[in-house]
């Protein structure tokens, strides 16, 4: 078992040493049935698509090749070799993903300057307006027209935060984690159900701390908003080995999951979420999401979104390397 296969089975070759068949893939009989065939007629079998069920969450889709190895006419040995059966879909709607998402970027930009400078003209007439102005009842008003004018342009600066340079330092993901928890917390009047299981050996990573805060913020304010009174969000991080983000493989990444028991995202808007302007809530932006995944991919990184067993998961993996 090579260090691919402990990745792809989430089992160690130490721990795997002596298993059987069915021990290894205690929820996947396909493999008990397919080697003691193979035993049995010497006989090499390939299958393609086949599903395994890791754990009741985990479920892979591998291609699959058992060939058993002939000494004096009689298989002594199987080798099982497996492939991701969907890397190569995975790497399409990546590099799909992020070419939507620089168009995004551009787009979004675009639209902050053409509203940014009718901004700046209503502002100073609404000051010129003010002066003219003795009655102070009527100078409320242009103090609303002022106050909003300022709230819409930090409200842009926000949507332009990815396109600025990112200022990386050494940061601890966990540190990171419960900052954002705390300003939710402080967000929201009710009890907010928050369960956490970190992983306590994960070192620091670079990143941009702001922007990173962001991100993650983004992100668990769409499972507050998620959730009703009696529902959980749930925290956790993991160290994940040799996985390909944006056409490069890392020797590491770090994984950060945030599920949540609401409902999920609507199935007619479900492939667009992380484009701009896609939102299932009459209230919302649609800017959340958008502005997550760009933060993330602008640090080699990428944001994911599953459903599965009436939880949803919005992943994040940051390269360590």
């Amino acid at each position: 078992m090579n260090p691919t296969a402990e990745d792809m089975l989430s089992v160690s070759a130490t721990r795997a040493d002596g298993m059987t068949p069915s021990e290894i893939w205690p929820n996947s009989s396909f493999f008990n049935r397919a080697i003691s065939q193979s035993v049995e007629s010497g006989a090499k079998r390939i299958e393609r698509g086949v599903e395994i069920n890791l754990t009741p969450r985990h479920r892979i889709k591998v291609d699959c090749m058992i060939t058993p190895i002939i000494e004096e006419e009689y298989p002594t040995e199987i080798l099982v070799e497996l492939s991701d059966a969907n890397a190569y879909e995975k790497v399409l709607n990546e590099a799909n993903q992020q070419t939507v998402q620089e168009a995004a970027k551009e787009s979004i930009q675009g639209m902050a300057h053409e509203i940014k400078n009718p901004l700046g003209g209503i502002r100073g007439a609404a000051q010129l307006l003010e002066l003219e102005l003795e009655n102070e009842e009527l100078k409320e008003y242009t103090q609303i027209i002022i106050n909003e004018s300022d709230r819409l342009r930090k409200f842009i600066d926000r949507m332009l935060t990815p396109s600025r340079v990112n200022e990386k330092s050494d940061l601890n993901i966990h540190e990171i984690l419960e900052y954002v928890v705390s300003v939710v917390r402080a967000e929201n009047s009710q009890n907010i159900n928050i369960s956490k299981d970190y992983d306590p050996s994960i070192p620091d990573v670079a990143g941009d701390r702001e922007q990173i805060i962001q991100a993650v913020l983004n992100l668990i304010r769409n499972a507050v908003q998620a959730i009703d009174e009696n529902g959980t969000i749930t925290l956790k991080t993991r160290i994940r080995r040799q996985v390909t983000i944006q056409n490069k493989l890392n020797r590491h990444v770090i994984e950060v999951e945030i599920i949540d028991d609401g409902p999920g995202i609507p199935p007619e808007i479900e492939a667009g979420a992380f484009y701009p302007m896609i939102t299932g809530r009459a209230e919302g932006t649609g800017l959340g999401l958008s502005i997550a995944q760009q933060i993330i991919q602008s640090h080699g990184g990428l944001i994911s979104y599953e459903r599965e067993y009436d939880e949803t998961y919005f992943t994040i993996l940051l390269p360590m390397d």
